[in-house]
């Protein structure tokens, strides 16, 4: 099984359920990419700061070196970070990226986070995460995103990136980024569950032609081991979603994925087993009434587990 696509504005198409790459450990990341594809994934959402896309890559080339899949029957998703906010950094910084994927394109290339740190040289640490070079001060530089932004457009000039957009952007930047863009964002990826419903923002982007990836789509369950996540029901027990769920005769998570991809929301879920990785994909196949539709658009509390300033960056109010 593959999944369905959506069309991007800038006239490429994105498989609507993808495979995130974050937390995937670098012993096992080839082998689980390589899993994936051979389930029927063709959507794989990394990034710089993940620190595993040389091993994600292996596992992209043993698969079309098999014959498993084409190069073009894949879309690759990476982002910037952001200690490489800068323009004169941002094309040798895709360019590192794509080294170590072994690829010549990125079909989606993000700006990670509307943040811009100083900058960490790639032979002092890779990836380097929020602190500078010394690491152990945070420093804010003085770079506009406008700039970002315009040194990302490049990357398409150049061939580096057949689409790009940003991630974790508010609707008040998404709005300004909209009016100084000479290419116009193709996707915005956000953190997107039941708990954080974010209706107006994705209303916006889909009303601008801008896919909406969501993250995090189980909500605080990938956060629980970093500390985070821990003070409400997790969503995959929630008794809304599995009465849902077993009146459909489907999973939970099934619910909670196809609650997303039946408004248009893209998905990047990852699991290691076999039986849930099969399941997480076949989320276009059927779907949720509407009246329980509205029952887990209920759910929202605009509860946000990845925020910077609850994990140390107070002055990193990008969501208040």
């Amino acid at each position: 099984m593959v999944a369905p696509t959506i069309k991007l504005n800038s006239g490429h198409e994105m498989p609507i359920v993808g495979f995130g790459l974050w937390k995937v450990d670098n012993k096992t990341c080839a082998d689980t990419v390589y899993n994936a594809i051979k389930t029927g994934y063709r959507l794989f959402d990394g990034a710089l700061d993940y620190g595993n896309e040389k091993e994600s890559g292996e596992g992209v080339r043993r698969a079309i070196d098999e014959g498993l899949v084409k190069r073009e029957d894949l879309f690759i998703t990476s982002k910037l970070w952001n200690s490489q906010h800068e323009p004169s950094v941002v094309k040798k910084t895709c360019q590192r990226q794509l080294e170590l994927w072994g690829l010549d394109y990125f079909d989606l290339y993000l700006i990670h986070f509307p943040v811009a740190l100083e900058y960490v040289e790639p032979e002092t640490r890779w990836p380097s995460g929020w602190l500078a070079s010394d690491n152990k001060t945070f420093k804010q530089i003085n770079v506009p995103l406008h700039e970002t932004w315009h040194a990302m457009e490049e990357l398409v000039d150049a061939g580096l990136a057949k689409s790009i957009g940003v991630s974790n952007y508010s609707g008040s930047l998404m709005i300004d980024l909209t009016r100084y863009a000479k290419i116009q964002p193709a996707a915005l990826q956000i953190e997107l569950h039941p708990y954080n419903v974010q209706k107006h923002l994705v209303n916006f982007c889909q009303k601008k032609g801008i896919a909406v990836t969501a993250y995090s789509s189980f909500g605080p369950m990938s956060y629980v081991e970093l500390g985070l996540g821990t003070g409400v029901a997790p969503l995959l027990e929630h008794d809304t979603i599995k009465s849902i769920a077993s009146k459909l005769n489907k999973g939970p998570a099934q619910i909670l994925l196809r609650w997303s991809t039946q408004k248009g929301i893209a998905v990047i879920p990852k699991s290691n087993n076999q039986k849930r990785l099969a399941n997480n994909l076949d989320v276009c196949s059927f779907d949720i009434p509407e009246e329980d539709v509205k029952k887990v658009d209920a759910l929202d509390q605009r509860l946000r587990f990845n925020d910077p300033t609850t994990y140390g960056f107070e002055d990193l109010v990008i969501f208040h």
